[in-house]
């Protein structure tokens, strides 16, 4: 029997870091898949089975999520059908990939990509300058933004909300909509995870993922609603440095240890 079951404190640090990325993922639109997918491969848990755990948690908080922002009239319906079917092509690609590459051989370049998407927020973060007009580039961030975020374990957010935005896209519906967008992103790679992977491994990364899972999921449902009322109020790029910073140092230690 898990010892979650019997001692469910050991849950609380992951609550609260599903709790935490969540309140960040929902008013800014990226983080969630980044920093739990650091944590649990920075543990020793391979990075498919990684990403798929984070994807199924993210089925959920997602739909909550998605159904708050819908509420908070937070959505461009245009634009979310212009993101959300090539973001679902990416997805399928990206997770079948990462199903097919062992362990040890993916787990440097994930990290190596979770660095560079941290700095790359972090850059984001203190030099974007927000000029409204309608975005041109939106499907090509679909599906590059789909495919790594089931091949890294997050990222979706990251790269089609940062770039939607410095195409001068509006702040609160671009936030809205791709976290709308990502609920379907979610369902999909995690669909294709268990379609295509067998979760191998010793029993304590096996319970170290479902302790880490069930911990996430719960933290991650209770953020879930106070997402879209936070971005209506925080400006988005003192969330982009915050995020970029956290996870360019979790990544980068993790990547730090693995490698020295």
């Amino acid at each position: 029997m898990p010892a979650f079951l019997t001692d469910p404190s050991v849950l609380i640090p992951f609550i609260l870091i599903g709790f935490a990325a969540q309140i960040v993922d929902g008013a800014l639109g990226m983080a969630f898949g980044q920093i739990s997918s650091t944590l649990l491969i920075a543990m020793g848990v391979p990075p498919a089975a990684a990403s798929a755990g984070v994807h199924t948690v993210e089925s959920f908080t997602t739909g909550v999520s998605a159904i708050s922002h819908v509420a908070h009239r937070n959505v461009d319906w245009v634009l979310f059908i212009r993101i959300v079917f090539p973001g679902v092509i990416g997805g399928v690609l990206g997770a079948y990939v990462l199903t097919q590459i062992k362990a040890d051989v993916a787990r440097p370049f994930v990290l190596t990509y979770l660095t560079a998407l941290g700095l790359y927020l972090f850059y984001r973060g203190v030099m974007h300058r927000h000029n409204e007009r309608k975005p041109k580039v939106v499907e090509p961030l679909g599906i590059v933004g789909g495919f790594l975020d089931a091949a890294g374990g997050g990222g979706w957010g990251a790269i089609v909300t940062s770039n939607l935005l410095v195409q001068g896209s509006n702040p609160r519906k671009t936030i809205g909509t791709v976290n709308t967008a990502e609920f379907f992103l979610t369902i999909t790679i995690s669909a294709t995870f268990f379609a295509t992977l067998t979760l191998t491994g010793d029993k304590e990364h096996s319970e170290l993922l479902l302790k880490a899972v069930s911990g996430l999921l719960v933290g991650g449902i209770i953020a879930a609603p106070f997402g879209a009322l936070i971005a209506k109020r925080v400006h988005p790029d003192k969330l982009l440095t915050f995020v970029g910073a956290l996870l360019t140092l979790t990544s980068g230690v993790a990547l730090y240890r693995l490698l020295a």
